[in-house]
């Protein structure tokens, strides 16, 4: 059932254009917090209709149905990650986030909000990006919630506090922890993503892939570069990284060699430069990449069709 769909049920509801605009800032805290837009709208959808399960005059009592619903929707997270961990253990493979087409600026966050710390804040662009969905998959749950709504989505730790049931002090610590995890050497980050010369490296990466230059592909990836793919069982992939420039070469020219017909395209992944791989008009493979010192050093390519729906039939 939709929101509008609950809402009709629930008879007219004043508060229901508020609500509505809410919702493309409420997806985007929940798919940086669960790295899957299909999970992330369950969230949403689940925290208006808990809106519209109480009663009129208990909603007319709530000031701000916005942060009603962002308090909501953050503990529901809370809980959806604290199940994630397990059953991401029975995934077969690897499991990445799921990758979104073009800049997803309708991801945003809150209009005009900031962080009480400024230099603490992490550009909403950043945050979408691959590399920085993947080290948010380092976070424990409760780390990943304060750390997100503080820094990303520059709520207050004494806001933060109230939406997971912890102290001010307690939230701070756990962003604090996070932020140490995102400066881990080795592990990308903002400053890794943010590396310049993405896109000509991406397009020189298409060029020798569709030339079956296998020269061309280890000269543009770094000695220590390392690939991981996601099949979760329901397409090919490594089942662990690969790791080091030539073997990552040799995989991807592997890959070519067993898919004729393969179309790849420069696009926009997460809101960087990335490639897609299409059979037949059909998306098969989504790759995102990370990039250090002129080379490419990650590639993250997801090829479970479940996380591919959001990219249609065609460029």
């Amino acid at each position: 059932m939709t929101i509008a769909a609950t809402a009709a049920g629930a008879g007219f509801d004043p508060d229901l254009r508020v609500i509505m605009g809410e919702r493309r800032r409420l997806v985007g805290l929940a798919y940086r917090l669960l790295g899957s837009l299909a999970e992330a709208e369950d969230v949403v959808q689940e925290a208006c209709a808990r809106w519209y399960a109480m009663s009129r005059r208990d909603r007319e009592a709530i000031e701000s149905p916005g942060a009603w619903l962002t308090t909501v929707a953050g503990r529901i997270c809370l809980d959806v990650l604290g199940s994630a961990r397990a059953r991401r253990e029975s995934y077969v493979g690897q499991w990445l986030p799921e990758p979104l087409p073009g800049r997803v600026e309708w991801l945003g966050g809150p209009p005009g909000g900031g962080p009480a710390d400024p230099a603490d804040r992490v550009a909403l662009a950043e945050s979408v990006s691959m590399a920085f969905l993947v080290v948010l998959e380092s976070m424990t749950p409760a780390e990943r919630v304060a750390f997100v709504l503080h820094d990303v989505f520059g709520y207050p730790f004494a806001e933060v506090a109230r939406m997971v049931g912890r102290t001010p002090a307690a939230c701070r610590q756990l962003a604090s922890s996070a932020r140490r995890r995102v400066r881990v050497p080795g592990v990308p980050g903002v400053a890794a993503a943010a590396a310049g010369g993405q896109g000509g490296l991406v397009g020189d990466f298409r060029r020798a892939w569709e030339a079956r230059d296998i020269g061309a592909l280890v000269g543009l990836l770094d000695p220590d570069a390392t690939m991981v793919a996601d099949g979760g069982g329901r397409a090919g992939a490594a089942l662990r990284p690969v790791r080091g420039g030539a073997r990552i070469a040799r995989a991807v020219m592997a890959i070519a060699g067993r898919a004729p017909g393969l179309a790849i395209g420069e696009e926009v992944v997460n809101g960087r430069p990335g490639l897609v791989a299409r059979q037949g008009g059909v998306a098969v493979t989504v790759a995102a990449f990370d990039v250090a010192g002129g080379r490419i050093t990650r590639i993250w390519a997801v090829r479970n069709p479940d996380k591919l729906r959001a990219w249609g039939r065609a460029w």
